[in-house]
């Protein structure tokens, strides 16, 4: 599994560079896009499946490039995080090489195997996720 999710990010991530992206950013502009409103860091590293560590280095450059915003929720410890207008362009820009590299894999797989892995990769983040609760 791992060796497949190591290709297949490399295969995302050479077709977003030229766009001044990784697939990790893509994905978070992504998830806030879809959203359509700020989630609290908390929220967003749950849907993501990643620490927070891990989600802060990855929010750093986007703050600093101004494609995200964060503010303070309604409690001072509670951070939000916003896509900002910039970063709904840089989206904008990247989502076709995204789109091209899953059509292609869609292609390679097929159709059949393509939604099987999709049942699988779901199944895998809740087993992930349960086993992660239970080991607390």
């Amino acid at each position: 599994m791992r060796r497949a999710t190591r290709a297949i990010t490399q295969l995302y991530d050479a077709a977003l560079r030229p766009k001044g992206l990784r697939i990790t950013q893509f994905t978070l502009l992504q998830v806030l896009e879809r959203t359509g409103e700020p989630m609290t860091q908390g929220a967003l590293g749950d849907f993501l499946a990643v620490d927070s560590t891990t989600l802060s280095r990855t929010l750093k450059p986007l703050l600093r490039s101004q494609w995200i915003r964060r503010h303070t929720g309604g409690d001072a410890r509670e951070r939000r995080v916003e896509l900002a207008p910039l970063g709904r362009r840089v989206l904008e820009r990247a989502t076709p090489a995204w789109e091209r590299v899953q059509r292609r894999l869609r292609t390679d797989l097929g159709q059949r195997d393509w939604a099987a892995l999709q049942k699988l990769l779901t199944a895998a983040l809740t087993a992930a996720r349960s086993v992660s609760r239970n080991k607390s």
